[in-house]
């Protein structure tokens, strides 16, 4: 590689170096762990805590990868114990993970009119899941405007709520924080240990909370896709339908939207039936309370990881459902983490196409190609045997129920921040477990995807060899 391909944070000669051997996933990698232990540093520093003390390393690794990794998983209150420095480390972190450690890095380089070599654009297309480094810059652009929109439109809301009950300025501060939190999906709130279980009932945060998750959740490729089929759909004539206009969208695009309804009105139905007559949950609330509660149970799972309702009191059957939302998560290319919704969505039909005797995978006249598929399957596989083999550590390292344990594995692996109440009682082992895991979840899927895209690339026009059929189920 000739130097000046190199990424403009790796100019110097030792870095030239690095650029050499790492390809774009590894430094991708690398550049949330640096981010995570410069997060590490910042929090283990006295004026970083509420008592002006030195924060015991391990919290401040699980803290920051927690941040990073947009979780919400937290081993000490986070209103309580954290200073004003401390929680804006923290806030700074979430965005940083929420946003993508190279698209901060390429709007700097664009801001302060640097080029960005093929190299960039190759990590920026590894973080972003993208197929193609084409037009991937200006897509980068319209991610960071776009978010900061988003978050400035959610803390304006969230505003109507919070200056009045703290005042303007610690109003305003604890309105941008869960704007952001919400948005990124990483599920840290300043409310206290409770979450946001005091505002069960108050429409402007459950609907505005709610909204930012979706959101960040769908993806920014989708955000973009429905932006223009809904400009489409405006410039057309009268007698273009709606319906018209979404299949002008891509099939990914409607993947998303479909998978994402069905997965919210699907869990908002279970939570509202299986909790009703709970009284550790919705029984002891209003009908209105109820719908909110329902609804939000249903969302926050999709890796958000707030609650209204104590998810230590819900029923096996929704911790269950709980588990299953999580492990899915959102959907790919956004801020969510989880298997993302259309590899579960995929393998779906796949298996639909396969019990109709299809020996094609196809839905609105588009045929999903194998190796999509093959990928999907990779990415489930490898996640259960990460969330089984880190599931059998803790339950050795811990001392908890069953359900807590593995409730707490698929929540940091699905980046989500759901606990049924055993995170600040993790010993060093659990909190370093669940710290990687937390990492895995939120980088893992995204890079397995990619470095299967490339290698099946590479294996294009390699020899066929002899077919043999083996017996299976």
């Amino acid at each position: 590689m000739k130097p000046q391909d190199t990424p403009g944070f790796l100019k110097n000669k030792h870095a030239l170096i690095i650029s050499k051997i790492l390809d774009p996933s590894q430094i991708l990698v690398t550049g949330f762990l640096l981010v995570i232990l410069i997060g590490t540093a910042l929090l283990m520093l006295p004026i970083s805590s509420n008592a002006n003390q030195v924060t015991p390393f391990i919290d401040a690794l699980f803290t920051t990868t927690s941040a990073v990794c947009v979780t919400g998983l937290a081993v000490v209150n986070t209103l309580a114990y954290w200073s004003p420095f401390g929680k804006t480390v923290i806030l700074i972190c979430i965005q940083i993970g929420g946003l993508g450690f190279m698209s901060l890095v390429s709007m700097i380089f664009i801001i302060t009119g640097r080029r960005i070599t093929l190299k960039n654009r190759l990590i920026m297309q590894e973080a972003l899941n993208f197929d193609t480094t084409a037009g991937i810059v200006r897509f980068t652009k319209s991610i960071v405007v776009g978010t900061l929109l988003v978050e400035l439109a959610g803390a304006l809301l969230l505003a109507f709520v919070f200056v009045p009950e703290h005042g303007l300025g610690k109003g305003i501060a604890y309105s941008v924080f869960h704007a952001v939190s919400a948005f990124c999906n990483a599920g840290f709130d300043l409310v206290g240990g409770e979450s946001l279980t005091p505002y069960v009932g108050n429409t402007i945060v459950n609907f505005t909370i709610m909204g930012l998750i979706i959101l960040g959740g769908l993806g920014f490729s989708v955000w973009l896709d429905t932006i223009k089929v809904i400009k489409l759909k405006f410039k057309s004539s009268d007698h273009f339908t709606w319906k018209q206009a979404f299949y002008k969208a891509s099939l990914h695009t409607k993947l998303v939207w479909i998978i994402t309804i069905a997965l919210l009105a699907i869990g908002f139905v279970f939570f509202f039936l299986a909790e009703f007559h709970n009284p550790n949950t919705l029984a002891v609330l209003s009908f209105k309370e109820k719908i909110y509660a329902a609804m939000f149970q249903s969302v926050s799972p999709r890796t958000a990881g707030f609650n209204t309702i104590s998810q230590s009191g819900l029923t096996s059957a929704s911790q269950i459902m709980t588990m299953l939302l999580m492990f899915i998560g959102g959907s790919p290319a956004g801020t969510a983490g989880g298997i993302k919704t259309v590899t579960a969505g995929v393998l779906m039909l796949c298996t639909i196409c396969t019990i109709k005797g299809k020996d094609q995978t196809t839905i609105f006249k588009k045929k999903i190609p194998f190796h999509i598929i093959t990928r999907a399957m990779a990415i489930v596989m490898i996640s259960i045997g990460a969330v089984i083999m880190m599931l059998m550590i803790l339950s050795f390292s811990e001392e908890a129920s069953f359900m807590e344990i593995l409730f707490e594995t698929i929540s940091a692996f699905g980046t989500v921040g759901l606990t049924l109440g055993i995170t600040p009682n993790l010993t060093f082992t659990g909190k370093l477990i669940i710290s990687v895991l937390m990492f895995i979840g939120r980088l893992g899927p995204i890079t397995i995807a990619v470095a299967l895209m490339i290698k099946q690339g590479k294996d294009k026009g390699t020899i066929q060899y002899a077919e043999e059929k083996v017996l299976v189920g």
